[in-house]
C-alpha cells in the first residue's frame, strides 16, 4: 500500500472521520505543511486537543489527538468541499456559514489557510477546503 494520495487533504479528513466514528483518540498520518496548517486551525477552534510532528527515518508524520481519554470527539462531521477535479471558490461575501455558525469552513486564501469567519473579517475570498462541525 502506498502512502501517497492524489488528494492528501481528503485522505487526512477521511482518516479523522473514520477515527471519530470508532472512538479512536489519535490519528497518525504523513506530514505536509498544508496538513499541519489544517491541524493548527482545528486546534485553534477546539476540534482537536493537540497535534505533534514526529521525525521518522524517512520523512515526517503528524499525530492528531482527537480527544482526551474517556471523552467523545468534538468533531461530529468533517466534509471536503473542493476536490482536485472540482475546485470550489467563494468571494468574501459568499462564504457559507456552517450550522448557523456552530461549525467552521476552512479556506485557502492568498494570505494562507484561515477560517471562514476570519476571511470574512479580512474581506478575502478563496478556495473552500472543508467544513467541520
Amino acid at each position: 500500500m502506498s502512502l501517497t494520495s492524489t488528494d492528501p487533504i481528503a485522505d487526512m479528513l477521511s482518516r479523522i472521520r473514520n477515527a471519530c466514528r470508532v472512538n479512536k483518540a489519535e490519528v497518525v498520518l504523513p506530514h505536509s505543511k498544508v496538513k499541519q496548517a489544517v491541524a493548527d486551525l482545528l486546534k485553534e477552534n477546539k476540534y482537536l486537543v493537540d497535534y505533534h510532528v514526529s521525525d521518522l527515518s524517512v520523512g515526517k508524520s503528524i499525530t492528531l489527538v482527537l480527544n482526551s481519554e474517556n471523552t467523545n470527539s468534538s468533531i461530529t462531521e468533517i466534509k471536503r468541499l473542493s476536490t482536485p477535479g472540482r475546485r470550489v471558490y467563494a468571494a468574501a461575501s459568499k462564504i457559507p456559514s456552517v450550522k448557523q455558525g456552530r461549525g467552521i469552513i476552512i479556506l485557502s486564501t492568498s494570505k494562507g489557510l484561515m477560517t471562514g469567519k476570519e476571511a470574512r473579517r479580512q474581506h478575502i475570498g478563496g478556495e473552500l477546503i472543508c467544513e467541520v462541525y
